[in-house]
């Protein structure tokens, strides 16, 4: 069978990052960064797209490849409508929710229609999208909150989470629809998911700042008091948000979202630094052990990745707490471009078919 060529295409707030793959071979990558007061010219996100499409052109000329030598185009999903995780294929549908920001607004937004125009200026290649961070898969169980009017969501790192648990899967000699997995994505907000057979059946809503703190995240907090601090009338409700999504956890606590810049002043004697890092590894613990019960104890392998995962003393401090439950695997770093390229083989592969996506 002949290799395939895929290009993947991840947007940021103020990046692009753009890889060509050879099957899951990666030939070449290229991070396109753009000056905030550039970004700032245009009135919003979908507004972009023409802007980033030609930045991606001149990456391809620059690189020499050329459009008609790709097999397919892969992006990062973005905000949809809730749907289960697998590869899409990328339609009007989907084109749509995506341009009108139906259901939020972010650069993710960005990568399904910009796959879609290199798609077709490739002579209408497939473009797809793989497991965007709305996939939702959860037990009716874990929906529900002691209050009805709120109700729990599905949004976390779903193509980091379900990349590497086909990886561990692999490892221990069976398929990812055959095991259960907790695994863990630990970077600038930190999700943990319950693997149940190829399916995430609960996970904290790591973008709302749910679950464990993290270095950018003030995790789940008291109920009571975070009403009574809203209500104190201290700050207004954009403060609040910012004060739980990018200025909690690490920030808040020691001024930094740098974990080695954490471990550096706890090896030099800081006991505040010292206490802060061992108690978000043990919140990390905690909400790993909250997956094995959703499990019923059934867990085949823990999986800890991210950022986070390359300090060795952060992992041990996790391992020494759940390693009772079952193996802990560890994959240092975040991988999506390779993710999003995987997605894509998998279906041109024939190993999956592509999903077809449906508007709410």
């Amino acid at each position: 069978m002949k290799s395939l060529t895929i290009l993947a295409i991840n947007p940021g707030s103020t990046s692009t990052k753009v890889a060509l793959f050879r099957d899951a071979e990666e030939i070449w990558s290229d991070t396109q960064r753009y000056d905030i007061d550039r970004i700032r010219e245009f009135s919003n996100i979908p507004a972009q797209e023409p802007f980033r499409f030609e930045e991606i052109r001149k990456a391809l000329k620059k690189r020499g490849t050329k459009v008609s030598g790709l097999d397919a185009v892969v992006g990062r999903g973005g905000l949809l409508r809730p749907i289960p995780g697998g590869t899409y294929s990328v339609n009007e549908p989907m084109l749509e929710d995506l341009r009108s920001c139906r259901f939020g607004s972010h650069a993710c937004n960005l990568g399904a229609p910009l796959a879609k125009s290199i798609a077709e200026e490739a002579g209408g290649k497939p473009a797809f999208i793989v497991d965007p961070v709305v996939v939702d898969e959860l037990m009716d169980e874990a929906r529900l909150s002691g209050i009805p009017e709120i109700e729990r969501r599905s949004i976390f790192h779903a193509l980091s989470q379900k990349a590497v648990a086909r990886r561990a899967a692999v490892d221990i000699g069976k398929t990812y629809e055959s095991v259960n997995l907790v695994v863990a994505h630990m970077g600038g907000g930190i999700s943990v998911g319950a693997h149940l057979k190829g399916r995430v059946i609960d996970v904290n809503n790591a973008l709302d700042g749910e679950g464990p703190f993290a270095p950018e995240r003030a995790g789940s907090l008291p109920a009571g008091e975070l009403v009574k601090f809203a209500f104190s009338g201290e700050m207004e409700l954009g403060d609040l948000m910012r004060r739980i999504v990018g200025g909690g956890g690490l920030v808040a606590h020691l001024g930094t979202n740098d974990l080695r810049e954490v471990e550096r002043r706890a090896r030099e004697g800081d006991q505040k630094a010292d206490l802060i890092f061992r108690a978000m590894a043990y919140q990390v613990a905690r909400e790993i052990g909250s997956r094995a019960a959703s499990l019923s104890g059934d867990v085949d392998a823990i999986v800890l990745t991210g950022g986070l995962a390359f300090s060795e003393a952060f992992v041990k401090s996790i391992t020494e707490r759940v390693s009772f439950i079952a193996p802990v695997k560890v994959y240092t770093g975040e991988d999506e471009m390779r993710a999003l390229a995987e997605g894509a083989l998998r279906v041109l592969s024939g190993v999956e078919s592509a999903l077809e996506y449906i508007t709410a």
